[in-house]
């Protein structure tokens, strides 16, 4: 599919702005776009309390020994290195927001993955925006999920911010999304909301997104899920096909000094072999939206400016490819 790699960090900053015109009237879920799965796991708090929403025994072994808990949560949890603008200028366009209270702080909302962020969700949202408004042509869609502990006010007053921030940059669940449709109104933002309550009130927000992934440590198997998925049809509108792999008890107790980067990074090859075969578009088999963990290690090849080659390959795939050299030189640490 060509030759020419980006770097690992801004080197992607505008590629919806520069794919040719037959994909202008596409609808973004018969695009394929790049996602980072637990968007804000980069700035996990090890010194944060697990979730309340984790089972009792873990809570429990948390309050009585919290450097054995949390040190071990933060190597397994921890699923992206690079901040928000980072991630866009790679060329993410997907943000899996995990959004929850934490019990020490009575106002602020944070994200969560096993225990809390450090960053609250207002600093990432307007970190978000700031990056929107330097890349007026880029469409990015927000999952805002799990919502752990999160009361009615909660919510009410986080959508209430979502509005003031991004205000005529939304994009309603009314429409049909395409590229010259946003770009004529000025749209940059589209916002998946899991909570019926807040959906109901507010038409513009979007839906769930569905997100096939496979709840395994095995690559082969996280592929071979994602294939008997395709089998039965891609959904409608937006969808994403996670490319994360899932540690359980049973497989961090038998690895003691691994990291979910390493596995990822041992697994990297396999699941990116797999990108390279797949399309997007509507037919049942085709691909929308493609999540990974570490998404600074993988060098991201966008078919989207090279008239030489095939149409197909400038249908807005994206593909994962290997670390170049000098990153893939790069020791793997905790």
């Amino acid at each position: 599919m060509g030759d020419k790699l980006f770097p690992v960090l801004g080197g992607n900053p505008d590629w919806m702005s520069r794919l040719p015109e037959e994909l202008h009237d596409v609808p973004l879920w018969n695009l394929a776009l790049p996602g980072s799965h637990d968007t804000m796991s980069f700035c996990l708090d090890i010194s944060s309390p697990v979730l309340r929403s984790e089972s009792f025994l873990l809570r429990l072994t948390d309050l009585l020994l919290p450097c054995c808990t949390r040190p071990c949560i933060y190597r397994w949890a921890t699923t992206q290195q690079s901040i928000l603008a980072d991630q866009g200028d790679l060329g993410i366009r997907f943000f899996d927001l995990r959004i929850a209270k934490n019990p020490a702080s009575s106002s602020n909302l944070f994200f969560a993955h096993g225990i809390y962020t450090l960053l609250t969700v207002k600093e990432a949202l307007k970190e978000l925006a700031m990056w929107l408004e330097a890349h007026p042509k880029e469409i990015v869609i927000i999952s805002c999920s799990h919502f752990d502990t999160m009361t009615n006010e909660d919510h009410v007053h986080l959508v209430e911010f979502i509005h003031i921030l991004f205000n005529l940059k939304l994009c309603s669940s009314k429409n049909v999304p395409t590229l010259r449709s946003c770009w004529s109104k000025g749209q940059q933002v589209i916002i998946s909301y899991d909570n019926e309550a807040m959906l109901l009130e507010h038409p513009e927000l979007w839906r769930a997104i569905p997100y096939w992934y496979a709840d395994t440590p095995n690559p082969k198997k996280v592929i071979g899920y994602l294939e008997t998925q395709k089998l039965k049809g891609r959904p409608a509108g937006f969808y994403v096909s996670g490319l994360n792999l899932t540690e359980d008890a049973t497989y961090v107790a038998l690895h003691p000094c691994q990291t979910m980067r390493k596995m990822t990074m041992d697994a990297l090859p396999l699941l990116l072999r797999w990108t390279e075969d797949q399309q997007p578009g509507p037919e049942p088999d085709r691909i929308n939206i493609v999540c990974c963990d570490f998404v600074n290690y993988s060098v991201t090849l966008f078919s989207m400016h090279s008239t030489t080659w095939e149409l197909e390959q400038l249908l807005g795939l994206c593909c994962m490819k290997l670390p170049c050299k000098s990153e893939a030189a790069m020791p793997v640490t905790a």
